[in-house]
């Protein structure tokens, strides 16, 4: 009775906070149903229609794919670079100390977002797609950086032990008795990361950093909407693509 009744009174509490919501920030959804506002939104998306398979911009469409790809590509490697590296540092095989501070380094990286980020790329290093990819791999950094700790400290520590008491240095102990445990896991959460990035770095465009999200950006800026039709549905297809990728090596690792 105390649980149905604890129950009761959460949804109510969220009912509540959902209806304050609406009231603080002055929606009006009764507008989306009106005849004028139903014409607006069908003449609006009757626009995007048919999408614009010209040529010479879907050879356009081909370049931005590619350096959409290719800034999701090399961010997440930087990013399994450096979080491998730091990683170490993250789960104690350092000092308390070092781990201690790794850790709030990881937590800063991971908890500003990419948006934010290349924001503050492209001030730094200008428009392009340089800025985007310097945000995904600093954000990545530290998610992956996170996650091949975790993984390290779950790993069996007797192969390296065991190394280590037939002589063999820490370096080589890592690198043949912790390194091959946790290999496959890193491999994976590294795939998972760019399926993300590849979503991420087309949205980054919008703030200048390269890519399909530019190219996005510019047409419905223009309101170019068929233009825009044809980016969307090749941002689809590329991350369909890519997930599928993705999924079918993590599957081949696991």
């Amino acid at each position: 009775m105390k649980r149905a009744s604890g129950n009761l009174l959460t949804l109510c509490l969220l009912v509540a906070a959902i209806a304050s919501s609406f009231i603080w920030l002055q929606l009006d959804l009764s507008a989306l149903l009106t005849a004028d506002g139903r014409s607006q939104m069908y003449d609006y998306a009757a626009a995007f229609f048919p999408p614009d398979t010209s040529p010479a911009w879907l050879l356009k469409l081909w370049r931005g794919a590619l350096e959409t790809l290719a800034i999701s590509a090399i961010g997440t490697l930087l990013a399994a670079l450096f979080g491998a590296v730091l990683s170490l540092l993250a789960a104690g095989r350092m000092g308390a100390a070092a781990r201690a501070l790794c850790r709030l380094l990881l937590n800063a990286l991971r908890s500003v977002p990419e948006l934010v980020w290349a924001a503050l790329m492209v001030l730094a290093a200008g428009l392009g797609p340089f800025a985007g990819t310097l945000a995904l791999a600093l954000h990545t950094t530290g998610v992956l950086g996170r996650l091949f700790a975790e993984a390290l400290e779950n790993t069996p520590s007797a192969p390296a032990q065991a190394l280590r008491d037939a002589g063999a240095g820490r370096v080589a102990a890592f690198i043949y008795g912790t390194l091959p445990g946790v290999l496959p896991q890193w491999l994976s959460y590294t795939l998972y990361r760019w399926e993300n990035n590849i979503r991420m770095a087309a949205v980054l465009g919008f703030v200048g950093a390269g890519g399909l999200g530019q190219m996005l950006h510019v047409t419905l800026s223009l309101f170019q909407q068929s233009k825009a039709a044809s980016v969307i549905m090749a941002m689809l297809a590329m991350v369909l693509l890519v997930d599928a990728l993705s999924g079918w090596v993590r599957a081949r690792l696991g």
